[in-house]
């Protein structure tokens, strides 16, 4: 299974809410789900009863369509997350917000993760110093992530940073936006992660 490269704006309205998918864009009106508040589709208006299972199923394709990450991906992650200690749904968006290309989307140097991870795979990131071009990379605290000297003046970086007030950095990443480098201060908590997901049915999901 390759990832998917169609229409974005199908998986924000399958989902029926805002994934932010596109970047600036998902904060105009030109919104796919703001001018078509109904799935896709030819039956996509159409009244349709949904199972528990599809609610749980519903739910964990939303926080993979976020991450952009694939099913088998997306199961080791949880595994992973499930061998840790603590709750392992928190653990599991713990991981996926650490993902180095979600981590550059956070700070801001892209305006959305699909953006980022083009980032990362060009090699305009450095971690700790070093080129770092694996969009899975788990930061850890302490690590820094710093644009490279020959792509401060990208265009599409200057506009995201430009526009970073917007979406704001969250408190377990430190931005300076003038040296274009980004501290990872701790492990990012629950209430870090402002999209409406309900990690529960992930885990009563997979637990079956």
């Amino acid at each position: 299974m390759a990832r998917y490269t169609g229409p974005s704006c199908r998986l924000c309205r399958r989902q029926n809410m805002e994934l932010y998918l596109k970047g600036e864009r998902c904060y105009t009106d030109k919104c796919a789900i703001k001018r078509r508040n109904y799935p896709p589709g030819q039956h996509g208006q159409a009244r349709v009863k949904v199972t528990d299972y599809g609610v749980q199923l519903r739910e964990k394709q939303k926080v993979r369509r976020i991450y952009g990450i694939l099913e088998k991906q997306f199961r080791s992650y949880f595994q992973e997350a499930d061998r840790m200690k603590g709750v392992t749904g928190e653990n599991l968006l713990s991981l996926l917000e650490r993902r180095l290309d979600n981590t550059i989307y956070r700070l801001g140097f892209a305006s959305s993760r699909t953006e980022a991870r083009q980032l990362v795979k060009h090699s305009h990131i450095t971690l700790n110093g070093r080129k770092a071009n694996i969009p899975s990379i788990i930061v850890k605290p302490g690590d820094v992530l710093e644009l490279r000297e020959k792509s401060r003046k990208i265009a599409v970086v200057n506009d995201s940073l430009a526009a970073v007030v917007r979406r704001g950095v969250p408190q377990w990443l430190e931005l300076d936006k003038d040296a274009f480098k980004g501290v990872v201060k701790a492990l990012p908590l629950r209430e870090d992660i402002s999209l409406p997901i309900q990690e529960q049915l992930i885990v009563e999901l997979y637990s079956k």
